[in-house]
């Protein structure tokens, strides 16, 4: 195998959903810019999946003050303050852009941009299009991008970075074929999202796979926090195929209630100020104890109650949730639905400065594939947000880099064809192995974790991770770089959940006793990198 094409441009962009496509839409304007994704632009990727909202300050009672502390209070104070600054601040800013750009959002009588509440918030500030938010942004985006002139390379796979010394010079991908494709460039922006497809029940699309995690960290950047996974409280638990599927948290901010299988309102137990508005890990946590305790339904779940709400509401404000249940033979008009927790956001990443700026030269990351803005735990709202306040950054700043004459490592590209080599005479089962990673992932890994499960989930993700995977073709070889990327993604989150000494946020250890809470904890952000990894020490608050 050789590489069989080479593209060279100023801003190469890997991933395209709402951040993604925000960056390129933001460097575009600067130089040749590049936007690259496995999927087809505005198909993949979790953006176009989110249902809730967008949470941005546009009422005179509310703040960015009173955002920043909701957000860095939901988040365990494991935040970064200047991101979350940045964050609260310009995303009515970036909620301008798309109005402007023609997304249809809902509106109230009054011409005001609906809002509704959302857990750990004390405004309702979460902006909203009925329950389909995410998927009214990426068709602006995406009409947007068009417009620019940014090439897109679509189902083209990069499976690693290009580097020159100690700089990121762009991206080795594989075409649709498996042939080898070079991409030079000044700047790269890693937009990849999350990883919870790592997880057997996952709300995130088949490309939530943990890429970008997994690329930059055999390229030498640092990431943090890789042990916070968010687990979303409400995923559907039947049909079987359907298990993990998105239940929006604006079924809970539209005032439905969750009742166990003996009829109680059990967050009364758990947090009896904010009920079913109550942060993500709270809720998650709470319904995972009635499950085990037994006083879960009969698919494993507990009820989610919207039957009290009237059926104008219900058809106007979730509207994609009366139609999904009603696939499931369920209508939540009139019954209720059966949820349970779902591996659903990776709130660590990659450490970036407020320019997006990684620890690698030339590269940058945004969305979730960036640690730091969400902490321990990401208020719902928040996420999208992030897609454009820092998909934005990402691009406007990756645009001022000075251009260059790049050099391709014949080394580098002899290593991929090495690799890919060795997949072409490997004899384990891609699938099989992901399978056994989910599994064992959800198990040891999952909303409850000791050290005993955490060491021995680790042990098999090391495992897997040395697996000689088969491709059977030169067409499978994305798909077991990408299996082999899970692995490796998995590895990160056993590593930094054994780091950590303490219960904090999303990341709830069972064996381990404490005598401080979030906002005294003397635990700052783990850190990993192939160089070294640890965890910062953070001064007490008085």
């Amino acid at each position: 195998m050789h590489a069989d094409d080479v593209v060279d441009c100023h801003v190469l962009v890997i991933g395209s959903g709402g951040a993604g496509v925000r960056a390129a839409i933001e460097a575009a304007g600067s130089g040749d810019t590049v936007l690259v994704t496995k999927t087809i632009a505005g198909k993949g990727g979790c953006t176009t999946m989110a249902e809730g909202g967008y949470n941005a300050v546009l009422r005179k009672e509310d703040s960015c003050e009173i955002h920043y502390e909701d957000t860095l209070k939901g988040g365990a104070y494991l935040n970064d303050p200047e991101l979350v600054k940045i964050l609260v601040q310009e995303s009515p800013l970036r909620m301008d852009d798309l109005i402007r750009w023609g997304a249809v959002f809902d509106f109230t009588d009054t011409c005001e941009i609906a809002q509704r509440p959302f857990g750990g918030q004390r405004f309702p500030r979460t902006c909203y299009a009925g329950d389909r938010t995410g998927h009214e942004m990426m068709l602006t985006l995406v009409e947007r991008l068009d417009s620019t002139g940014v090439t897109k390379l679509e189902e083209v796979t990069v499976i690693d970075l290009l580097k020159e010394a100690d700089r990121v010079a762009g991206a080795i991908a594989l075409d649709e074929n498996g042939s080898i494709v070079v991409i030079t460039a000044d700047s790269t922006i890693l937009a990849t999202g999350g990883g919870a497809r790592v997880y057997d029940v996952s709300t995130n699309s088949s490309s939530g796979t943990g890429d970008g995690f997994a690329m930059a960290y055999r390229a030498g950047a640092e990431l943090i926090d890789m042990e916070m996974i968010q687990f979303h409280p409400t995923g559907a638990v039947y049909p079987y195929d359907a298990r993990g599927r998105l239940i929006t948290e604006a079924v809970r901010g539209e005032g439905g209630i969750l009742v166990n299988r003996l009829g109680e309102r059990f967050m009364k137990k758990y947090d009896p100020d904010r009920m079913e508005l109550s942060t993500r890990d709270v809720v998650a946590r709470a319904i995972a104890t009635e499950i085990a305790a037994g006083r879960g339904t009969p698919h494993g779940g507990v009820y989610l109650d919207v039957t009290h709400l009237s059926r104008e509401q219900i058809e106007t404000r979730l509207p994609v949730m009366l139609e999904q249940f009603l696939k499931f033979g369920v209508d939540i008009r009139t019954e209720p639905m059966e949820v349970a927790p779902t591996a659903h956001h990776i709130m660590g990443g990659l450490k970036i400065t407020p320019e997006c700026k990684t620890t690698l030269p030339g590269l940058f990351a945004c969305g979730e594939s960036a640690g730091g803005v969400q902490g321990a735990n990401r208020l719902g709202g928040n996420a999208l947000a992030d897609t454009q306040v820092f998909g934005k950054r990402a691009g406007e700043f990756a645009a001022r880099a000075e251009k260059r004459v790049k050099k391709i490592d014949p080394a580098q590209i002899a290593k991929t064809e090495e690799r890919l080599n060795w997949f072409l005479s490997g004899t384990e089962n891609p699938a099989k192995v992901r399978e056994e990673l989910q599994h064992t992932m959800w198990k040891g890994a999952g909303i409850f974790r000791d050290e005993v499960g955490l060491k021995s989930t680790l042990a098999v993700a090391n495992r897997l991770l040395q697996a000689p995977i088969k491709a059977t073709s030169q067409r499978n070889l994305a798909d077991c770089c990408i299996v082999e990327n899970m692995c490796l993604t998995a590895t990160l989150i056993c590593r930094s959940a054994l780091i950590r000494p303490e219960s904090r946020g999303a990341h709830m250890r069972i064996d381990i006793a404490q005598e401080w809470d979030a906002a005294h904890s003397p635990c700052g952000h783990t850190f990993i990198a192939k160089n070294r990894e640890g965890i910062e020490k953070r001064k007490v608050p008085a």
